[in-house]
């Protein structure tokens, strides 16, 4: 069976915990929440983009991008209001 890159499910997974390449449990830590970080802002503005292009003209792409700003703000008071109340 020939295997490309992508493929699954893969038949020589690499244990990722065995690699020793010169790095330290921290700085691998610190990579990942990274990643994790970075990925999570790419789905979501791939997401917003995705929306985006389903509108039907320039006038509507302009609409829906202004109820995500305006989602965006209000959520942005919600979780500030709540992050004030947590440390007082």
């Amino acid at each position: 069976m020939t295997t490309h890159p992508g493929d699954w499910p893969v038949s020589n997974p690499v244990d990722l915990d065995q690699l020793d390449d010169g790095y330290t449990a921290d700085e691998i830590e610190q990579r990942q929440a990274f990643n994790a970080q970075r990925a999570r802002f790419e789905i979501t503005l791939n997401s917003v983009r995705a929306d985006l292009e389903e509108q039907p003209s320039p006038a509507c792409v302009r609409e829906a991008a202004r109820r995500w700003h305006d989602a965006i703000t209000a959520m942005t008071d919600d979780v500030s209001a709540a992050l004030l109340r947590k440390s007082a």
